[in-house]
């Protein structure tokens, strides 16, 4: 049992404590990780501190940006693009259902950290991240440190596929768009282990249609950008199902999510993933989907 979830946290070296990756796929991913310093990563978090590792969802505020002849349009137009990915954090915390400050939370493929911050921000509550990233979970902690929070949030190198939380410890947990890196039965069984009975459980995750046929050109070009496996909705669906996660809601944001990624195609900060991401999106092989499960 890890004691942190029932004790005050503490902070160390995140790589020194924890573990490394069980698998070659899994030490891939670490080093990917470790390695990332992309731009659109970093620079939408240095607008407030809160750094994703996510997409948005809304509509752009064009009247805020003003004109590209603007000195400033591309300094508001990094700005609004952070707004858009912090509104989907606080869309899937949304999702939680009532947490306490008595709870702890997990948040599982935690990045930077973002959206673990904005969870104890809302609830007052703890949160464990983990992540396969030595660099990323170092990041997290040290900007909790910053804020003064580091008793509550924390970011810890491990599988999420094999945490240390005790069974039935858990109010409430999430995947925000990195369940792609995992076998998705391993991974809803894991989180139906350390969840309570009546916990809820949200991920955001980017699937392909299985009414198209197969994962498109589209959907395969983003794998091979993230070295990830993009699962279908249907395969989301039946991984609940199999491990006592009641779904309670089912919200397609592909909508929502297409203008964060047009206003990214016209940003400095292009990776050149777009494109793919938005004709997968129009051309309906590629779904934007929020599932929130009860644990039964």
């Amino acid at each position: 049992m890890d004691s942190s979830v029932t004790t005050e946290l503490t902070h160390t070296d995140a790589s020194a404590i924890i573990p490394g990756p069980a698998n070659p796929y899994q030490g891939d991913i670490a080093r990917y990780w470790n390695a990332e310093a992309r731009p659109v990563n970093l620079r939408l978090g240095d607008v407030d501190g809160l750094y994703h590792h996510h997409y948005g969802i809304g509509d752009v505020d064009h009247a805020s940006l003003g004109t590209p002849e603007d000195s400033e349009y591309e300094k508001k137009l990094i700005a609004e693009l952070h707004r858009l990915e912090s509104a989907q954090a606080e869309l899937l915390l949304d999702h939680l259902g009532p947490i306490t400050p008595a709870d702890t939370l997990v948040d599982a493929g935690c990045g930077r950290g973002g959206s673990s911050v904005m969870a104890h921000q809302r609830f007052g509550c703890k949160v464990e991240g983990v992540t396969l990233s030595s660099t990323q979970a170092d990041f997290g902690n040290r900007r909790a440190r910053e804020l003064g929070i580091d008793s509550h949030v924390r970011a810890q190198v491990c599988n999420m596929l094999d945490t240390p939380f005790e069974k039935g410890s858990i109010a409430a947990s999430w995947n925000n768009e990195s369940s792609m890196y995992v076998d998705l039965d391993d991974l809803m069984a894991e989180h139906a282990r350390f969840l309570k009975v009546g916990g809820r459980y949200v991920t955001i995750t980017g699937c392909w249609n299985p009414k198209y046929g197969q994962p498109s050109k589209w959907v395969s070009q983003i794998n091979a950008h993230f070295e990830c496996n993009i699962h279908s909705r249907r395969e989301y669906l039946r991984a609940m199902a199999d491990n006592r996660l009641v779904p309670n809601a089912v919200i397609d944001l592909t909508a929502a999510t297409l203008p964060y990624w047009e206003l990214r195609a016209t940003s400095s900060l292009v990776t050149g993933i777009e494109e793919a991401f938005i004709e997968s999106y129009k051309d309906g092989s590629f779904q934007y989907l929020l599932i929130a499960a009860d644990r039964v």
